[in-house]
């Protein structure tokens, strides 16, 4: 079946084609707006995964454990997700709605066309009728007027009153008359054959083929939709198999985690290597009551026993002192003995792969130096000595500070005395190890420190045990610790 076939309905096909291509118009738009949709989807992921992401040395910390590490992997998951939904509407925009806008404009081009040749061919016809209509008339008017002047003739010819010239004239006006009258009819009669032939063409051969010109530019238009419809469940096939990938990746995120793994984990990290406290011996103060005159006198009483270190009442908050004091914190003597001995042999290991990283560009830059030397065109070898300079002073730096965290680790794996043995309730009986002079004012407002003043003497109660750290006993009676840089030994 064609279009062909109705000859005689343009205005139908012209709105069917048209609501052919507000169809499409539509289409474009409705894909548009899904883009959009999806940009705006993948903007919102992207900035939630953004928003729970750790950032911090703290946070980073806490992704040793699985459970932390997990979310993070869902988050850059999640993020990879994102990025194929903006992958869908940017092939999406680029796929279907660019290459539809354009093939509409030719469409459009087309219709136009098409149209402007059928409207062409009809106004073709149409002043072919005005023709023949114009001959038609011209031939009824003259046929009339050649019979009058027929009419006319007989009647003179017949009056017995009219003379033979005036019959004679009357003759030849009427045969003038029908001649014109039978040109104009002849005229009419080829003015109807053309138009009957020019009709025949319009409506079995030139609407034909323009209607069924417009009914191929139709269907391959509906062709193009169909295909683009499919288009808009094949874009997003294709990046199907990435998204499964994230959203195994989700899965494989939470089944990965260890909740034991997770637990000896925290174990290591805050595990300080101190002993358990004692228990606190029974002292009887009612078999000590004796005369004045007994030795107990001279015993006085014991001193509490040790207590658990860095208990609340006993701590000596380090880590807050350290950030005024550069040097605690280089040999970590702030943290417990397990953590220091981590911690000092992570630092032995970054030092180490400075050190390689360093000696390799070292001999790198000795290797360029002797191809210079060999080939002069190649380069300077003087130009590199900068360089070969700077690299050995590196070199000397990080195997003096390596030497220097070993010897530090050694002294860290002896056991440390972590246990300190003063009273609050009680005098101790700790015997003095010496005198000192405060060179500087020192402000002792962590938890385990004590405050002193410049030129103030004090008391040593223990000498630092190579943490910086020192306990005196002021004049006034208080006791704690204070860096052993701030005070001069007495001789």
């Amino acid at each position: 079946m064609f279009w062909g076939k109705l000859p005689d309905q343009y205005d139908h096909i012209e709105k069917h084609t048209q609501s052919g291509h507000d169809l499409v118009d539509r289409y474009i738009k409705f894909v548009r707006e899904r883009t959009e949709i999806e940009q705006n989807y993948a903007k919102q992921l992207r900035s939630l995964s953004r928003k729970y992401a750790k950032r911090g040395s703290k946070e980073e910390q806490d992704c040793k454990f699985s459970n932390h590490a997990s979310l993070q992997e869902i988050l850059n998951e999640l993020n990879d997700y994102a990025g194929q939904r903006e992958l869908i509407a940017e092939n999406m925009m680029t796929g279907i709605c660019v290459e539809l806008t354009k093939y509409l404009q030719d469409l459009k081009l087309e219709r136009k066309t098409h149209l402007s040749d059928a409207k062409k061919a009809q106004q073709n016809l149409e002043i072919s009728l005005k023709n023949l209509e114009s001959s038609k008339k011209r031939f009824a008017k003259e046929w009339a007027e050649a019979e009058k002047a027929t009419q006319q003739a007989e009647k003179i010819e017949n009056d017995l009153n009219a003379t033979r010239l005036d019959a004679e004239k009357a003759k030849q006006h009427a045969h003038a008359r029908t001649h014109t009258a039978e040109e104009c009819r002849n005229d009419y009669a080829a003015q109807l054959q053309k138009y009957n032939k020019e009709q025949n063409f319009f409506y079995y051969t030139e609407i034909p083929q323009i209607f069924n010109k417009m009914q191929d530019m139709d269907e391959r238009r509906i062709r193009r939709l169909a295909e683009g419809y499919c288009q808009f469940a094949d874009i997003e096939k294709k990046v199907l198999p990435i998204i499964t990938k994230c959203l195994d990746g989700i899965s494989t995120a939470g089944k990965k985690i260890n909740e034991k793994q997770d637990s000896i984990l925290f174990i290591e990290q805050h595990k300080s290597g101190f002993e358990r406290p004692a228990d606190i011996e029974f002292e009887d103060y009612i078999q000590g009551i004796k005369p004045a005159t007994s030795d107990s006198s001279l015993n006085p009483p014991k001193a509490r026993a040790k207590l658990w270190p860095f208990s609340k009442k006993n701590k000596v908050n380090l880590h807050s002192v350290h950030m005024r004091f550069a040097h605690a914190a280089e040999d970590f003597s702030h943290l417990p003995p397990e953590q220091r001995k981590k911690k000092l042999q992570a630092k032995i290991d970054d030092i180490t792969k400075e050190l390689q990283k360093t000696q390799d560009q070292s001999d790198a830059l000795e290797k360029m130096k002797g191809v210079y030397e060999k080939n002069p065109q190649m380069g300077d070898p003087s130009s590199l000595e900068p360089q070969i300079s700077e690299t050995a002073q590196n070199i000397g730096r990080l195997r003096g500070e390596l030497a220097k965290y070993e010897v530090i680790t050694r002294d860290a794996e002896q056991p440390p005395n972590i246990y300190t043995e003063f009273d609050d309730e009680f005098d101790d009986v700790e015997t003095p190890v010496g005198q000192c002079t405060a060179l500087y004012t020192f402000e002792g407002n962590s938890e385990g420190t004590v405050s002193i003043t410049e030129g103030e003497m004090l008391t040593i109660m223990e000498e630092d045990k190579g943490d910086g750290w020192m306990r005196v006993l002021r004049a006034s009676g208080e006791e704690g610790y204070i860096p052993s840089s701030y005070v001069k030994l007495a001789p």
